[in-house]
């Protein structure tokens, strides 16, 4: 009795002691315990300190806001299978149909994003469409496990439509999709690639952070999807401070022809600068990665900072002017819109 207890004693402690199934000494990005970022990895600002100064700072009041939302052509969507197009539903939400591949990133259709369906930020934008109106997905990218990036009713809803969908997650999410049904699942790390059909898609390191729980901070990945077709090659950065990763990306994987880069959730700076970059910062995003085309996202349909719900548009066409560069080179969509891309 005596050395069973003494063995399971120490079967417990050395259990404990087990490295964190992510750990990779040859790989500074996956810790003993979690995961880092390649550059900075500072303590992040209290997120109790900014909720006390939205609480007892002034209030101020800002116009309604009530952009467009298009009425989506989604039997076009449906029987496209010849032009390469991008379709923003709102968010970070989009739908890249690329060389007949239909590419779905962070897909959100849910009311709120948060953990509770009555609380948490609410949707001010109303859908374009509805999620049984999407094309055959063939492809779900996700970039990291916050709840406005990994909505689970939505990708429970995806992989119930097709089975065939494919996800593409961070390291450590896979998981959590299995234990919602959800499959056909693959997760990656940093620089990892998949060919898929006629694309590859390789997930990117970016400056950022995640927690879906109380205990779970930065035990699962985040990053960005760059996806390469047969003449087109896209980058969706997924949510990231301004970092030396975006250089890396692009000597790594080349120029892209188009970018999604997020101009939103960037107030207070204090706060949101180490895991949000501003539109001024999403500018020399654009500029580090040499994109023909830069697209803004994470903007205009949850509010999930400080700044006014329109000023990620007003700002970056600041940058723009600032900077003196055409207005068409880095460009926001209207809800619904469809963009037609050169092939």
């Amino acid at each position: 009795m005596k050395w069973t207890l003494i063995a399971a004693t120490g079967l417990l402690i050395f259990s404990g002691c087990q490295s964190y199934r992510y750990y990779d000494p040859t790989k500074p990005h996956r810790g003993e315990s979690r995961f880092f970022n390649n550059y900075d990895n500072s303590p992040k600002a209290s997120f109790w300190k900014w909720q006390w100064e939205r609480l007892t700072g002034p209030k101020i009041e800002e116009p309604p806001f009530q952009p467009e939302v298009l009425k989506t052509d989604t039997a076009f969507l449906r029987n496209n299978r010849n032009e390469n197009t991008l379709t923003w539903v709102g968010h970070a939400t989009s739908l890249l149909q690329i060389d007949g591949v239909n590419v779905l990133m962070d897909p959100v259709f849910s009311e709120r994003v948060s953990p509770v369906s009555f609380a948490g930020p609410k949707r001010l934008v109303a859908l374009p469409f509805e999620i049984s109106e999407l094309p055959a997905i063939d492809i779900v990218v996700v970039s990291h496990a916050h709840y406005d990036h990994l909505d689970l009713p939505t990708l429970r809803e995806l992989a119930k439509r097709d089975a065939n969908t494919i996800f593409l997650v961070p390291l450590g999410d896979e998981a959590l999709l299995k234990s919602e049904g959800i499959q056909n699942v693959k997760e990656m790390d940093w620089w990892e690639n998949m060919q898929i059909k006629n694309l590859t898609l390789t997930f990117t390191p970016a400056q950022h952070w995640t927690q879906r729980g109380l205990f779970d901070t930065n035990k699962t990945l985040w990053g960005g999807w760059h996806i390469q077709g047969k003449n087109l090659k896209a980058l969706y950065t997924g949510d990231t401070g301004y970092s030396q990763d975006l250089i890396d990306i692009r000597k790594k994987l080349g120029p892209v022809d188009l970018a999604l880069i997020p101009i939103g959730a960037y107030e207070p700076r204090w706060f949101m600068k180490q895991q949000h970059v501003n539109p001024e910062e999403a500018l020399q995003v654009h500029r580090d990665l040499e994109s023909k085309l830069s697209i803004g996202v994470h903007w205009g349909t949850f509010r999930l900072a400080d700044e006014p719900m329109a000023a990620p548009v007003e700002d970056l066409k600041k940058a723009l002017e600032s900077n003196h560069l055409d207005a068409g080179v880095f460009r926001v969509m209207k809800h619904g819109e469809i963009l037609k891309l050169k092939n």
